[in-house]
């Protein structure tokens, strides 16, 4: 499903030369649930926008379901983005005066999709998250949680066969997070493919694999002792 070779990150002002990956190789294979940890500034976040398509990268190679994505332009970049990747953040980054059905609607009509085969995926998005009975609801009617859910349930609606999720469980309780967690486990079981970002070790250890991600380089966790990185991330 992804595979990243030798990534290099490079960011440049007239002063300053940040490497924010180095040498940076991951393969994730179709259907895994692979959760991403490290301390701040490891590189996790330009890893995502890379993986997301959301940022190009300096050297290397990145191959997306089978199509090598190193060297496409903006318009390319935009409309596999748009076909294949779902993302969720962790500030849900819904509009506020746009209610349920609107929120989840925004991207479906930058697909081009017409309103039966909208209204169809909305509905049925909302109703995968246990909201269809609140799709005319605002988001500031909602709880956290909630407003989380409405998020994953617009990531879905594309039908993405990548899902990306950065710190999905950051603004949320404990009961919540474990909430959201779980649905994130059902959508895994159905077929798609997750990386999730977050800092909670705990969770971390309910996806199926772990990566840590440590001065712009990526190791399997198990190479890394959890006290190592729980002191790490925590740092």
């Amino acid at each position: 499903m992804l595979t990243m070779k030798d990534i290099k990150k490079v960011f440049r002002t007239d002063l300053v030369e940040t490497h924010a990956l180095r040498d940076f190789s991951l393969e994730v294979n179709e259907g895994e649930f692979v959760a991403v940890t490290g301390p701040s500034g490891s590189g996790k976040t330009t890893f995502l926008n890379i993986a997301g398509l959301l940022e190009t990268f300096t050297s290397g190679s990145y191959v997306l379901d089978g199509m090598d994505v190193s060297n496409l332009n903006d318009k390319q970049r935009s409309k596999i983005r748009n076909e294949k990747i779902g993302f969720i953040f962790q500030s849900f980054n819904l509009i506020p005066d746009l209610d349920l059905f609107d929120n989840v609607d925004v991207p479906l009509r930058y697909r081009g999709f017409n309103s039966a085969e909208r209204k169809k995926r909305i509905e049925e998005s909302l109703e995968m998250v246990g909201l269809a009975s609140r799709m005319k609801h605002l988001p500031a009617q909602l709880s956290g949680g909630q407003q989380q859910r409405v998020a994953i349930a617009r990531a879905l609606a594309g039908e993405p066969r990548f899902l990306l999720a950065d710190e999905p469980t950051g603004n949320l309780d404990t009961k919540m997070a474990h909430s959201v967690m779980d649905l994130l486990h059902e959508i895994n079981a159905n077929g798609t493919t997750i990386v999730m970002v977050t800092h909670d070790m705990h969770l971390a250890k309910q996806a199926g694999r772990n990566i840590f991600v440590r001065d712009g380089r990526v190791s399997e966790l198990h190479d890394v002792s959890q006290s190592e990185a729980t002191d790490a991330i925590s740092a």
